[in-house]
């Protein structure tokens, strides 16, 4: 933009150092608002916590110092290349430099009408005769406004919506739960049958097992729980979603007793640091233990049947109550009588039984390289192998007494027991699922329909949770984002014009340039998620800059003696060229993103959309909007000067 004024002024006349100076002259100020008006956008997303937080956080930051670093270079380092590097032109009919050292007017525009030339200068033409019509025309402006704003409306309401971007992050993750009191020989044999399954499938690369282990934070994960990492090929023919279908195909109709659940490496990530590692969740709170025993299952049952279209996109469905029921315990019951006859305490009792299984700590710990170590002294494998083996074993007593563990105690079997989850003090039970084949928003939809149909009992209050949950959570903070953004940006923009009608103008057009970025998303199919949601924020601080470099040339205009009227229309004109230059080169940087070119770019793909989107209709809202906004909102007095 600098370069261009540069080139601008030298074309009207002046020598390079003169039209250098006019040019800093003429932009500083606005140079400085417009690189305000997107940082104070990016600034309330720095406290941003949360998921958003953690994706934008940095971005924000990134965005600041470099708005700042590229504002120095404008003003210091192109002007001194162009000291060097720009070339005197001779401008047929531009006229000499004036007394004060700067062009007049009509030598501006002299060089103006020289720029506007062949298909830019028809285009330059036919915007000055749409602004006469509209600044003729107050009702075209109101009805036009009207009209984007049902439309914008109407997209939005249109659009899926979710928290991440969809994205082919090129594996995912099988976690499993075998059936509870599995015991390890089973449990490995099931889990040998779904890698021979995943290594069957010809686009996976290699796979890697954990089990009784998990990566959240959770608690302790029980010895039937774990999860495979599957790695895919790089160059495949079927999309990750296929691959995930087919797989659990196969697993749901070999090991049917294995509950399983699929999903993306980073999802699950962030699901598990977060607790919240599943799309839908949906909390039943209360009291009564058996009534959400019962309950549970019917919602799993009415929420697997939930269609869209000709899809059942809810898959994955855990009812809460068999993937949290543990395996089968055994209890030695000592026999006090029993024992004390045999000279054996309960407490000698319970003590053998403990060094049997697991061992116990020695009096004394090894020393080694001058650390202690602490050394487990245990009874023989053989001991334990089984629980008859463990029964027949021989303990003595302190008194040198012998006996049996199985004559001491009586061996009890005791079905599995459910865990007993609360939330806030309030017993609860969660009834997961994962979605494929439609996005988070509608999914969610029609997950809550299924539930409300089914007229659950007064007693059991309905919360949702997981994903679902942190999305409401994310787009709140960004609403608040964005309403402090507005308002950071309407009190630089009032100091700067000192004027009510400047500040409402830009942001009002501002606000309706987002219809690009909302119709961009509904042409290319993309959710509506928080990167979208960032790129709707980005836009505004975009078009905001366009505003302050139109109004303030209309300022300039105004005190050369130009009527309210014409001012505008010169203004237009004059930053039509470099507002679509910059433009231009905005949507030229963002296209490897809004194509998902290069690894990781499918996260921020829906941003780059909104962005594209956004400013391609701000190159007409910001120019013809603005200003005749302005132009109707100013007081009569100012307006007739």
């Amino acid at each position: 933009m600098v370069l261009e004024n540069i080139v601008l002024h030298r074309d009207a006349g002046q020598n390079r150092s003169q039209a250098i100076q006019s040019a800093l002259r003429e932009l500083t100020v606005p140079l400085i608002g417009s690189t305000i008006t997107p940082i104070v956008v990016f600034l309330p997303l720095i406290s941003t916590t949360g998921v958003t937080g953690s994706f934008f956080r940095a971005l924000a930051v990134t965005m600041t110092v470099s708005l700042f670093t590229s504002l120095l270079l404008a003003l210091t380092w192109t002007p001194t290349l162009s000291l060097y590097l720009v070339r005197r032109k001779d401008t047929a009919g531009a006229s000499a430099p004036s007394s004060a050292g700067g062009p007049d007017v009509a030598a501006l525009l002299a060089a103006e009408e020289a720029h506007l030339s062949g298909f830019f200068g028809r285009i330059v033409n036919f915007y000055a005769r749409t602004m006469q019509a509209v600044l003729k025309r107050p009702w075209v402006l109101a009805a036009s406004s009207a009209v984007i704003v049902v439309l914008s409306i109407v997209c939005y309401l249109s659009l899926g919506s979710g928290l991440l971007p969809e994205m082919d992050e090129g594996g995912f993750i099988l976690d499993y739960d075998t059936p509870p009191g599995s015991s390890l020989a089973e449990t490995d044999r099931i889990l040998q049958h779904i890698e021979k399954i995943l290594h069957s499938v010809p686009e996976v690369e290699n796979t890697s097992r954990r089990t009784g282990l998990q990566l959240g934070l959770a608690a302790v994960t029980e010895a039937n729980k774990g999860d495979f990492t599957v790695r895919l090929k790089r160059d495949r023919s079927r999309a990750i979603d296929e691959i995930i279908s087919d797989v659990r195909a196969q697993v749901e109709q070999t090991e049917p007793a294995t509950k399983i659940e699929f999903i993306q490496v980073l999802q699950d990530m962030i699901g598990d640091l977060t607790s919240a590692p599943e799309p839908i969740v949906i909390k039943l709170f209360a009291q009564d233990a058996k009534l959400l025993g019962d309950t549970a299952p019917q919602v799993a049952d009415a929420i697997g049947k939930v269609q869209i279209g000709k899809a059942h996109p809810v898959v994955d469905i855990l009812n809460g109550i068999e993937n949290t029921t543990s395996g089968p315990a055994v209890t030695y019951q000592v026999n006090p009588a029993v024992a004390a006859r045999a000279g054996f305490t309960p407490e000698e009792i319970a003590l053998d039984a403990a060094a049997i299984l697991g061992g116990e700590p020695a009096a004394t710990p090894v020393i080694l390289n001058d650390r202690a170590y602490t050394i487990r002294v245990r009874f023989p494998e053989q001991s334990r192998s089984s629980l008859d083996r463990m029964s027949n074993t021989l303990v003595t007593s302190s008194t040198g007494r012998t006996a049996t563990l199985g004559s001491l105690a009586t061996l009890i079997t005791e079905p599995g027991q459910t865990e007993i989850r609360r939330e806030n003090l309030q017993r609860v039970v969660q009834v997961t699922a994962r979605l494929e084949g439609a996005d988070l928003g509608s999914g969610i939809a029609a997950v809550q329909k299924a539930v409300n149909d089914l007229h659950l009992p007064a007693s059991i209050r309905v919360e949702y949770g997981g994903l679902y949950q942190e999305q409401q959570k994310s787009f709140h903070d960004l609403v608040m984002v964005l309403f402090l953004a507005l308002l950071l940006l309407f009190i630089v923009l009032l100091f700067e014009f000192r004027t009510f009608s400047a500040p409402s103008a830009i942001l009002a057009s501002a606000l309706l340039s987002t219809f690009g970025g909302l119709l961009a998303l509904l042409v290319t199919r993309t959710t509506f998620n928080v990167a979208s949601f960032m790129g709707m924020i980005m836009v505004i601080g975009i078009v905001a800059k366009n505003g302050i470099l139109l109004l303030d040339a209309e300022h300039n205009f105004r005190r050369l003696g130009f009527s309210a009227e014409d001012a505008m229309i010169q203004a237009g004109r004059r930053r039509l060229r470099p507002i679509a230059m910059t433009a231009l080169a905005t949507i030229a940087g963002m296209l490897p993103l809004a194509f998902a070119i290069g690894a990781g770019s499918q996260m921020l793909q829906p941003l780059a959309i909104t962005v594209v989107g956004g400013i391609l209709s701000s190159m007409v809202l910001s120019l013809i909007f603005t200003p005749a906004i302005h132009f109707y909102l100013q007081p009569k007095k100012s307006a007739e000067a």
